[in-house]
């Protein structure tokens, strides 16, 4: 599977689900049984590729200010949802996390931002295709620490400050 044929699926299963993430989900996992297992794999190795490549500080700090706050786990499923936004809005939050206030059209934190039944996709579809669990994808694992520095975002001042378009637009309410 190439990158293009990845994005696709991932957009085209998005859009028929109209943005839900449980039904993205359940669209994706529908549509990876209708290929046979190695392309399933591919398909797990590039989704897999992309979250790690989202293993960053400044992503998570823009998923703090989404989610008004994130654990680790909170954080995983975040960039799992990511990927599962499309390529542009994936590649514009690893560009500039804030730009997430414009790529996004709206966000609900009781919703969006929850990614972990689109990230068990392709698990989902191997097993149902062959009986047995999704094989090592061969890719190294990420850093134990996500990529750049500690940025202390454990203040709203800093978030607000770090990320002034998503705080003014997805901010908690002051007041």
């Amino acid at each position: 599977m190439h990158e293009t044929e990845f994005w696709e699926l991932v957009d085209s299963t998005r859009e028929a689900a109209g943005g839900d993430p449980a039904d993205h989900a359940e669209l994706l996992v529908d549509r990876l049984t209708r290929l046979d297992p190695d392309t399933v794999v591919d398909f797990a190795r590039h989704f897999e590729a992309r979250v790690n490549r989202a293993w960053r500080r400044d992503l998570w700090g823009a998923a703090r200010v989404l989610l008004d706050g994130a654990d680790e786990d909170a954080f995983d499923s975040f960039r799992c949802w990511l990927v599962g936004r499309g390529r542009k809005v994936f590649e514009g939050a690893l560009h500039d996390p804030d730009s997430l206030a414009g790529l996004l059209e709206d966000f609900d934190p009781e919703v969006d931002g929850e990614g972990e039944d689109i990230g068990c996709a392709a698990d989902e579809a191997y097993e149902r295709l062959t009986g047995l669990e999704l094989p090592d994808l061969g890719l190294p694992d990420p850093p134990r620490e996500p990529e750049g520095a500690p940025p202390g975002f454990g203040d709203d001042q800093t978030l607000a400050a770090a990320f002034p378009r998503l705080w003014e637009r997805f901010g908690p309410p002051t007041g």
